[in-house]
């Protein structure tokens, strides 16, 4: 069954406590200065006005120390990037860029002094905790107007700051404390705050490195959203489910605790950080610093619509631009479709660029509907087969379909052509930035081209008995492939990671047992999506009930 909150067990020397009350008696006795720094999405006032409700303490809120606003702005965006509403360049300041002069109080002579708030680490102090709450929260709350940016405190905040600058700048800073941090404050539940003592939280990090591990997953809501992941318990109340997170690191958790009141959720880069390696593989951490490559994600559009025909910027672009050092190729592959359903995908051989610019400006500016297959081919959504798409290949899934997104882990940047005159969940015109994605678009691969590069035919790499492995796709110029294993009921596979990483998902079938040579088991249901780290080595999948399918993706 697929299981909406995996979790693993804290490393035995951790100390968990749960409780505001019990977190609050965790404090020093003093005389001491308590640095609990965090994003600016946690509930300031609430956490201390918690934490003092326990405990006599002196507060400091560091975001009175801010530069104006105005400078804060200036400092982390770019003059040339301040009239693009769509994108920045990702930030490379450090979170003392956020202040003229950092504050220097006094150490008490008895008691304690909090120091709160995003870069409070960066006041003198004798004890570290860092709250935190996952970047969906912040996110929601953007969306929902109530949402602050970094360094912004009293302005309505954006997604393009929270994107672009806020998170770059805090996940640095977060990265820089990781060896030094006391105590982890998950604060996701206001009236129920868990703190993971620093020592458990690293020792838990370590002991996950080497074994097969599993995100915590979730689903959003957007106008072009199905119905399949409410069928797994997610959102039941909100209109749809459209992009499921099953691994995308920048924003994926990991579960640590014993049950849903003693838990904390730790980003999964987190562990990327602190073991790059043993997660990675020493050739793909050389080749991509910490930054895990590759992420599994659902487009639901069961019941839905299709998605926007859009690109992704190419490598140069990407890089210059936008700042990432490598870009966001993709692929779909079709866990839930059929004949009649469709994907869009490449020019067609007969495409007229000129023409294609002109509609694609007239329906954003004036909103004259157009047909994007008139310019755009379409192909059998056919279930289990897996599509290639290139930076700079124009492409939509369209609508009934269950399409597994594994794709280069950079996921924020969907250069929309045509969103088929839709509007947003305010009843707005969605955010078409088509002049990116026209500078972007692939004009030589058209045609027969597409269909016989992007649409490749599976070819079987190994076999045993009653299992095999293919390769589903793999070109030059992306740096990953994927491939799919068949196995029938009761049949193991032997595999190794053999230094680098792999991921798993079960795309037909119940599941499978993913042994490790260590002894680690870790059960895998259908839909459900595994990192097995580089240091796992070798390990075996054995299929459980019933024949199953399982897609494994790797860099090459």
């Amino acid at each position: 069954m697929y299981r909406l909150d995996p979790r693993y067990s804290p490393a035995p020397e951790s100390v968990l406590i749960a409780g505001w009350q019990a977190v609050a008696a965790h404090l020093p006795t003093g005389p001491a200065v308590v640095a609990v720094d965090g994003p600016p999405s946690v509930d300031w006032e609430s956490l201390t006005d918690r934490l003092a409700a326990h405990r006599a303490v002196r507060l400091l809120d560091v975001r009175a120390h801010y530069a104006p606003p105005a400078e804060v702005r200036r400092r982390t965006v770019r003059p040339e990037d301040a009239d693009d509403p769509y994108y920045c360049k990702l930030a490379e300041n450090p979170l003392d860029d956020l202040f003229d002069e950092l504050p220097r109080p006094d150490r008490p002579s008895e008691g304690l002094l909090i120091v709160y708030g995003p870069g409070a680490a960066l006041v003198e102090h004798d004890v570290l905790w860092y709250a935190d709450i996952p970047k969906r929260y912040a996110e929601a709350a953007v969306t929902a107007g109530t949402g602050v940016n970094l360094g912004l405190p009293s302005e309505r905040a954006d997604h393009r700051r929270l994107f672009y600058v806020d998170w770059p700048m805090l996940d640095r800073h977060r990265d820089a404390l990781a060896t030094r941090i006391d105590g982890w404050l998950d604060v996701q539940e206001p009236d129920h705050a868990v703190l993971l003592d620093g020592d458990g939280l690293r020792a838990t990090l370590a002991t996950l490195a080497r074994r097969p591990v599993r995100t915590r997953p979730f689903f959003n809501s957007t106008p072009w959203g199905g119905h399949w992941g409410q069928q797994l318990g997610f959102n039941p109340g909100a209109r749809n489910t459209a992009l499921g997170y099953e691994l995308i690191a920048p924003e994926a958790g990991i579960l640590i605790g014993e049950g849903p009141q003693a838990q904390v959720e730790v980003p999964f880069q987190l562990m990327c950080v602190r073991h790059p390696e043993e997660v990675m593989g020493a050739e793909v951490y050389a080749r991509f610093g910490t930054s895990f490559p590759l992420r599994f994600d659902y487009l639901d559009t069961i019941g839905g619509g299709n998605l926007s025909v859009h690109c992704h910027p190419r490598e140069p672009y990407m890089r210059e631009r936008f700042g990432w050092h490598y870009t966001q190729h993709e692929t779909y592959y079709m866990t839930i479709g059929s004949p009649d359903t469709r994907v869009f995908l490449g020019l067609r051989e007969d495409a007229d660029l000129d023409l294609f610019r002109k509609e694609v400006e007239e329906a954003a500016t004036t909103g004259v509907p157009m047909d994007p297959t008139d310019h755009v081919m379409t192909f059998p959504a056919e279930q289990g087969r897996l599509f290639m798409i290139p930076a700079g290949t124009p492409h939509a899934s369209g609508a009934d379909n269950l399409v597994l997104e594994i794709s280069a882990t950079p996921y924020l940047y969907s250069l929309r052509f045509y969103d088929w005159l839709r509007p947003d969940a305010n009843g707005n015109p969605r955010q078409l930035p088509y002049e990116h994605g026209l500078a972007n678009l692939d004009t030589e691969r058209r045609g027969e081209a597409v269909a016989r590069e992007l649409v490749q035919e599976p070819r079987t790499l190994r076999c045993g008995d009653g299992w095999r492995e293919d390769l589903l796709g793999a070109l030059d110029e992306m740096f990953y492939e994927v491939r799919r294993y068949t196995l029938d009921a009761g049949a193991a596979a032997g595999d190794d990671t053999a230094g680098r990483f792999h991921v798993l998902n079960v795309v037909e079938g119940e599941g499978v047992i993913v042994e490790t040579a260590a002894g680690d088991r870790h059960e895998l249901s259908y839909g459900e999506t595994l990192t097995v780290p580089a240091a796992a080595g070798a390990y075996r999948l054995c299929a459980t009930g019933s024949p199953v399918k399982v897609v494994k993706a790797l860099v090459w």
